[in-house]
């Protein structure tokens, strides 16, 4: 069985290509500027655990599909979090100055490079998709089926309908539990559901199927949610690699400010539980999955 790591080594092999890598001072009609390539690859290249990416192709291997066809879009999955990380230390975000334990990209190549940088990586992302479903013209219904989940979890009704009810609780003082859960599954879990349902389709997967993986990475990233907020107030800057304590500073709308410290980690617990139920369905295949969940109760960064 691939770990994490491994699968993570496949994506890095694959990202060291896309985007383009272009030499400095470059430009040329029908390509992008150098500088676009160097600021879009600086935050790509920063490091980080490649989960979700790696979830999608572990999705792929557990439900016996063709993990090496995925792999472009395991890619673009990791090209669109990216982007949100650039777009989400912006001083009309979150304004932090450090991410992945660098400086943040509009510390090092100023706002305006930042938005274009997580703009090129989103549509990037959306290229490097369908450049490869136009290589199999047979296949297009399952790459069609697949791009469309991964643009529903990133888009309006989900990772930036998210970001859009966090921004405003922030802002206008609602601390409501409703808006919490909300923000939680658009903003995070919704990057870990539509993933795997992404691979799902790529591997022409049954409603159950479906079902069960969507049920999975809901409860994974919620949980993965809870812990981030658990860490946010217990954990420490070194292993986390951007600033701690923001949340309570701004008055973000977080599990902790919602649950208190004991109440978050009953979440965890219960959400630990929903994940493995999900998995019930594929036995040992779930193997992957079963460990990973299960590293998130006791994560430190």
């Amino acid at each position: 069985m691939k770990t994490l790591n491994d699968y993570a080594n496949i994506v890095n092999r694959r990202l060291a290509e896309i985007p383009a890598v272009i030499p400095e001072g470059c430009f040329e009609i029908g390509e992008m500027p150098w500088l676009l390539s160097r600021s879009m690859r600086y935050s790509l290249e920063a490091g980080g655990k490649r989960l979700r990416p790696s979830m999608l192709l572990a999705a792929v291997d557990m439900l016996n599909g063709d993990g090496e066809d995925a792999l472009d879009f395991a890619c673009a999955v990791e090209m669109i979090h990216t982007y949100s990380l650039i777009h989400d230390d912006l001083p009309g975000m979150d304004d932090d100055n450090l991410r992945r334990g660098r400086p943040t990209n509009h510390v090092v190549f100023g706002v305006g490079q930042a938005i274009l940088a997580g703009d090129g990586l989103l549509n990037a992302a959306f290229e490097t998709m369908l450049n490869h479903a136009c290589l199999r013209p047979e296949r297009s219904a399952r790459y069609l089926a697949a791009i469309r989940e991964i643009a529903r979890g990133a888009g309006v009704t989900g990772m930036i309908g998210g970001q859009v009810m966090d921004l405003h609780c922030e802002r206008s003082g609602i601390a409501d539990n409703r808006a919490l859960e909300y923000i939680q599954y658009g903003k995070t879990a919704c990057m870990f559901v539509y993933p795997l349902r992404a691979a799902a389709r790529l591997c022409d997967a049954g409603e159950a199927d479906l079902k069960a993986l969507s049920d999975y990475g809901r409860a994974f990233g919620l949980l993965f949610q809870a812990t981030d907020d658990l860490l946010d107030v217990t954990g420490a800057q070194a292993d986390m690699g951007k600033t701690l304590g923001k949340d309570a500073e701004s008055g973000k709308l977080t599990c902790v400010s919602a649950y208190g410290l004991r109440g978050t980690q009953e979440r965890v617990a219960r959400l630990h539980s929903e994940a493995l139920a999900a998995l019930e369905r594929f036995g040992t295949r779930g193997a992957f999955f079963r460990e990973l969940v299960d590293s998130m109760v006791s994560r430190t960064h």
